[in-house]
C-alpha cells in the first residue's frame, strides 16, 4: 500500500462538484441495495482494517509527526492517534453496524381510512450525506458504515491534520465496496486539504441532501454561514454533572472523575461540576483531591474559593467553555433549582447528568433539562452512538430537527407517506 498524499487541485470547486455528482449516482444504487450485500461489504471492510493495521498506522504516524511539529495539543494528538485497540474498535464497529437491523423499507403507521384506502409511512435513505470533520480519523469509518447501512452515499472531507489516516481508511472502505459490486463513490472522499473544499461542499444544493459538521465552533459556524443545504450540528459539548444533596458520595466522585478524565478531549467529557451545598464538606474535599491527583485544574466559583482559596477563580466565560482538556469549572449551588437554572443558562444542550438517590429530583431533571442526552447516575462519557447501541454515530445533533442526540442509521433516514388504493378517487 503506497503512502497517502495530499492532492493538489487547480479548480477545487469543480473537483468537489465532480465527486458529489458521482456520489449522487451511487446513492440511487445504494437505495436499492439489499441488506445482504451491504452487510457483506461492511464485514469485508472490518477484515481489511485488521489485515492492514500496520499500513494504516504508518500513515497515521505521518499525521502525528506533522501534528507535533505544528504544536497540536495533547488532547488533539490523542484524538488523532490510531492505536491497535482503536483500530480493533473500528473493525468491531463495522461488524456491529452490519449486525444492526436495516431500517430501509420499514413500513409503520399503516392505517385504514374510512374510505378503505390504506395510508402509512416507509423509511427511506436521505440520499447523499456530506460530512466535514476534524481530527478523529475513525470518523471516516463510522460515517461510511452508517451511511452504507442506511442506504446513503457519503461525501467525506476530513481535516488536514488527519489527511494521511483518512485517505488510507477511505481507500480500504472503497475496496470493500467495489469487491461487493457496489460503486466506489458509495464512499466519496475529498483528498485535498484546501479549505475551499469546505465552502464548495456547502453549496452543493441538488447533489448533497444534508451536511453534518463535526469539529470546533469556528468550523461549524463557517458551514452554517455558507451552506445552501440543511445542516445538522452541535456547536459545543459543554456538559454538566450535578451532584445533588442526596447523592451517594462515592458514586458522585466516580462519575465526576470518569466524566472529566476518561477522555477529556471529546465532546461528551464534562466541563462543569455543580455541587449542592450539602455536599461541600467531605465530598468536595475528596473530589478535589481526586482531581488534583489526576492533574485536573479546577476553576471555582466564589463559594468554592472561600473554602479553597488556592484554586483558580472561575470567570463568567468559564461557565460556557468547552475546555477539551484537564480543566473543569466547579460551582457550589444552594438548591436543585439553582442547578437547573445554571444548566439552562450555560449548557450547550449536549449532555447533562445528575447524581442523586432522590427519585423526585431525578425525574424533574429528566423532564426539565433540555439537552439531547439527560442522564441519571451515569457518566456523561456514555453519550455516544456505540454506547447507546447504535453501532456508531454520524455525529451528535443538538438541533431540534428529525434527529437529536447521537445519529445512527435510523437518524440517517426519513419517512415518506405510502398509499394503497383500489381505484380510489377523491370527490
Amino acid at each position: 500500500m503506497s503512502d497517502a498524499a495530499t492532492t493538489t487541485i487547480n479548480d477545487v470547486e469543480a473537483y468537489v462538484k465532480g465527486i458529489a455528482e458521482e456520489a449522487r449516482k451511487a446513492s440511487v444504487e445504494l437505495a436499492r441495495t439489499s441488506t445482504k450485500v451491504k452487510n457483506r461489504a461492511l464485514r469485508e471492510a472490518a477484515a481489511l482494517v485488521r489485515q492492514c493495521t500496520s499500513d494504516i498506522q504508518k500513515q497515521n504516524r505521518l499525521d502525528l509527526e506533522a501534528g507535533k511539529a505544528k504544536g497540536l495539543s495533547s488532547a488533539m494528538l490523542d484524538r488523532l492517534e490510531l492505536t491497535d485497540s482503536r483500530l480493533e474498535g473500528v473493525a468491531t464497529m463495522l461488524e456491529e453496524v452490519a449486525a444492526l437491523p436495516d431500517p430501509v423499507g420499514e413500513v409503520t403507521d399503516l392505517r385504514v381510512r374510512p374510505n378503505g384506502m390504506r395510508v402509512g409511512r416507509m423509511r427511506v435513505p436521505l440520499g447523499v450525506i456530506g460530512l466535514i470533520y476534524e481530527s478523529r480519523p475513525n470518523v471516516t469509518a463510522d460515517a461510511a458504515a452508517l451511511c452504507l447501512k442506511s442506504g446513503n452515499a457519503c461525501l467525506l472531507r476530513g481535516g488536514s491534520e488527519a489527511i494521511h489516516s483518512n485517505t488510507v481508511l477511505a481507500k480500504l472502505l472503497q475496496e470493500a465496496m467495489t469487491d461487493n459490486g457496489l460503486p466506489k463513490a458509495a464512499v466519496s472522499f475529498i483528498e485535498t486539504t484546501d479549505r475551499q473544499a469546505v465552502r464548495a461542499m456547502c453549496r452543493l444544493r441538488g447533489l448533497v441532501d444534508v451536511i453534518i459538521p463535526r469539529g470546533g465552533k469556528s468550523l461549524i459556524e463557517a458551514v452554517v454561514e455558507h451552506a445552501t443545504i440543511p445542516v445538522l450540528k452541535h456547536y459545543d459539548g459543554n456538559c454538566h454533572v450535578y451532584v445533588d444533596q442526596y447523592a451517594d458520595a462515592q458514586m458522585g466522585r466516580d462519575i465526576c472523575l470518569n466524566s472529566k478524565i476518561q477522555r477529556p478531549g471529546v465532546c461528551n467529557a464534562a466541563e462543569t461540576f455543580l455541587v449542592h451545598k450539602e455536599q461541600s464538606g467531605d465530598f468536595l474535599e475528596n473530589l478535589l483531591a481526586d482531581l488534583k491527583a489526576k492533574n485536573v485544574e479546577v476553576r471555582g466559583c466564589a463559594k468554592t474559593l472561600e473554602l479553597y482559596p488556592d484554586l483558580k477563580a472561575a470567570t463568567e466565560e468559564d461557565w460556557s467553555e468547552e475546555y477539551l482538556d484537564l480543566i473543569v469549572a466547579l460551582k457550589i449551588v444552594d438548591s436543585f433549582d439553582e442547578a437547573l437554572e445554571h444548566i439552562e443558562k450555560y449548557s450547550s444542550r449536549h449532555t447533562d447528568s445528575i447524581v442523586s438517590n432522590d427519585y423526585a429530583a431525578t425525574q424533574r431533571f429528566l423532564r426539565e433539562v433540555d439537552s439531547s442526552s439527560v442522564m441519571i447516575n451515569a457518566s456523561t462519557r456514555f453519550s455516544d452512538g456505540g454506547e447507546y447501541g447504535l453501532g456508531a454515530e454520524m455525529g451528535i445533533s443538538t438541533d431540534k430537527m428529525h434527529a437529536r442526540g447521537p445519529m445512527g442509521i435510523v437518524e440517517l433516514t426519513c419517512q415518506k407517506f405510502i398509499v394503497y388504493g383500489d381505484g380510489h378517487i377523491r370527490t
